[in-house]
């Protein structure tokens, strides 16, 4: 495969109108190693600004900027065509710049076919070793330099938040505000302690669910005996397992969200000359769920967003033996939740070809920092987090430890919301935490 060696660079793309605001493309090509930048191959990173049709063209040159950082890992930046709820807040004052991390969307992707012109399973893990978020902050460092050179306002959501953080490390001259929601980032030590709590709170989410639609229960149980008895198969051809069909738990993640489990379920089996089948309705939707084929690098990257100075060892699933009520053998089995483990890569047909590069990155001890504990103690930076008290997929606890070690963070606890916040008020969650900065 042919690497790009052409020198670092921005080029300004297209500009449309859509309702009630104007979009501008941006292009980057950056180094794959901003720290090895003189011998480095370069790659390309694309972000989308989002402006308000309110104010004229001269009016948006004068309005600050604003980075929205995409949960993930492996998310490409929200695509939207009309400004709601957050952003329609943020654009009332800011010039929204909308991120694709390195890998994702319109950057430079990294996928199953992309990978494999890069080498073996060794190379392909290599270069994957850049794309975690100190690298994403350097690559938004250089979209800052290039666009206006002022420091700029950030926001973070989910894993978007940790990234924030790794942002107050290591550029904080960049920054003229942080704001996090749903991403506090432990910033130190093993990522089993993480999935020990998450685990802990997704249970509880099972059984605040199964509370509210008994008969749930049941059908999720019914389901997952079916799949050990029966072959079903999902329309990309690969059969459906009960360790699979767990996933769809990733709908306990969010107040938005969740209630749609129960439409997901209900009409989950269909008569059949043949017998009792899943629906072809169901299978879909759940085909759709499971599969990583649109986001490969979160199930790649997931546990090494964690990995600093040891290898993860696929925590989730060593971890997993102390709550046998997940397994999929359990009498009456838990859904799962936000977690990779390494059977992903023997039943997903987009992850099938990354499995040893997946093993690799789970092996890997030397992962380089992406906090610096000391510099967070001496923040200067004005920093609000809203965090969510029930939240499964970042515990509170931990998360409230993290804002503990950051100077002037100013923290919002509350249980109104789940991981999905900002899309369920996310215009009210945006100007609180806006307020908080001052």
């Amino acid at each position: 495969m042919n690497r790009t060696t052409s020198a670092a660079g921005y080029r300004r793309g297209n500009s449309y109108a859509m309702r009630s605001m104007l979009t501008t493309e941006h292009f980057f090509t950056v180094p794959l190693d901003h720290w090895d930048a003189g011998k480095s191959e370069t790659i390309d990173v694309f972000a989308r600004e989002y402006t308000s049709s309110d104010f004229t063209e001269a009016e948006v040159a004068t309005l600050p900027w604003l980075l929205f950082l995409q949960g993930g890992p492996g998310g490409r930046g929200v695509r939207t065509t009309q400004l709601s709820g957050w952003m329609k807040a943020a654009a009332k004052r800011f010039r929204i710049l909308m991120l694709d991390q390195r890998g994702t969307g319109l950057s430079t992707p990294a996928d199953a076919a992309t990978l494999a012109g890069r080498g073996g399973a060794e190379e392909q893990a290599a270069y994957l070793t850049h794309f975690r978020a100190d690298s994403i902050v350097a690559d938004a460092e250089f979209a800052r330099r290039q666009l206006s050179g002022e420091p700029w306002t950030v926001f973070g959501q989910s894993y978007g938040g940790f990234c924030v953080l790794t942002y107050l490390s290591f550029a904080p001259e960049g920054l003229q505000r942080a704001l996090i929601t749903g991403g506090l980032a432990p910033l130190t030590g093993s990522p089993d302690r993480v999935y020990e709590a998450t685990f802990q709170r997704v249970e509880k989410r099972n059984s605040e669910y199964f509370d509210w639609y008994p008969g749930d229960r049941s059908m999720v149980t019914r389901i997952a005996r079916h799949l050990d008895s029966t072959v079903e198969e999902l329309p990309s051809g690969e059969r459906l397992t009960a360790r699979r069909f767990q996933m769809v738990g990733s709908f306990l993640g969010g107040n938005t969200r969740v209630d749609a489990l129960h439409f997901l379920l209900e009409d989950a089996f269909v008569e059949t000359p043949g017998g009792e089948r899943l629906s072809a309705s169901f299978l879909w939707q759940v085909g759709a769920l499971v599969t990583r084929a649109s986001n490969p690098l979160y199930a790649l990257m997931h546990e090494s967003i964690y990995g600093q100075g040891a290898a993860s060892n696929w925590a989730a699933e060593r971890v997993l033996t102390a709550f046998p009520q997940f397994l999929p053998s359990a009498e009456q089995p838990l859904l799962t939740g936000e977690v990779v483990y390494p059977w992903y890569f023997e039943e997903d047909p987009a992850l099938v070809p990354l499995r040893r590069t997946a093993e690799l990155l789970a092996e890997k001890e030397d992962w380089g920092p992406l906090y610096d504990v000391g510099r967070l103690r001496r923040n200067t930076v004005p920093a609000a987090a809203a965090v969510y008290r029930d939240d499964i997929y970042v515990d509170r606890d931990l998360s409230l430890a993290t804002a503990r070690e950051v100077k002037g963070l100013a923290v919002w606890e509350t249980p109104d919301f789940h991981h999905d916040g900002i899309a369920d008020d996310g215009e009210a969650i945006f100007e609180r935490l806006i307020a908080l900065t001052g």
